[in-house]
């Protein structure tokens, strides 16, 4: 995911900051929705205007759909990338585009019975750069075959027993350093850029372990945020344990 967050960012954030935000609502029986969202407004605001940035948008693809649409060229990938595109078929992209309001966004979200599938979200999304598909509502097109490209990190979610976890980790050092020399490239143009966290429980927080988080008036709504570069060169950043009341 991380890789696909950074080719988003290096597109904007070269002229104007974005934002990006993880939500995640989890319900009593380890169900819930997850959703990963990128707010690329004021690079909206910025544009020159053109016959596609006139049009307003609201629109919500469906993965599973594109992946039959495209299919055949899926085929062709590598089977590791096919593998992985497949964690995707039960998630959903909203784009949104308003002209006369400068919003632009872009959100990822699923519904899940267990939190552990949330991980396919951070899985799949690396793959799906086997497909080419226009934030403007293009058709996907299918690119050339290529190798499967190694990961840089991981995220593992759990929540057992009143106890939440977020877990990064690195998956492949050598690929973790090429994208840590692509952040350095950058960094100066990403100091207001922030990555957010948002988590709803069922039940009262009792602790978390990450400093300045703010929990709602009702006790089950944590939220926390880091820059989005400190994240990127330590994936650890947004590690978190949480502990929720027993009733």
């Amino acid at each position: 995911m991380l890789k696909k967050i950074l080719f988003l960012a290096v597109f904007a954030i070269t002229f104007v900051s974005c934002q990006f935000s993880e939500t995640m609502v989890l319900n009593e029986d380890g169900s819930g929705r997850m959703s990963l969202a990128i707010d690329m407004s004021e690079m909206m605001a910025m544009m020159p205007t053109t016959d596609s940035t006139r049009v307003k948008t609201d629109t919500i693809m469906s993965f599973k759909s594109l992946f039959e649409e495209k299919k055949d060229s899926i085929a062709q990938l590598p089977e590791q990338e096919q593998k992985r595109l497949k964690l995707l078929e039960n998630y959903q992209m909203r784009m949104v585009m308003d002209p006369e309001t400068s919003e632009m966004s872009f959100d990822i979200f699923t519904e899940f019975k267990s939190v552990a599938e949330a991980n396919n979200l951070m899985e799949g999304l690396n793959a799906s750069d086997g497909l080419d598909v226009s934030p403007m509502g293009n058709k996907a097109n299918p690119k050339e075959e290529k190798k499967a490209m190694p990961q840089p990190t991981g995220v593992r979610f759990s929540f057992e027993k009143n106890v939440f976890k977020r877990d990064a980790y690195i998956k492949d050092e050598k690929a973790f350093q090429n994208m840590l020399d692509s952040v350095q490239a950058v960094e100066l143009f990403m100091d207001e850029t922030m990555y957010s966290v948002k988590y709803t429980f069922p039940k009262k927080i009792k602790s978390i372990s990450i400093e300045n988080a703010e929990i709602s008036a009702d006790g089950k709504t944590v939220t926390f945020q880091k820059p989005f570069v400190a994240y990127m060169k330590n994936p650890d950043e947004l590690d978190v344990e949480i502990i929720l009341e027993e009733n």
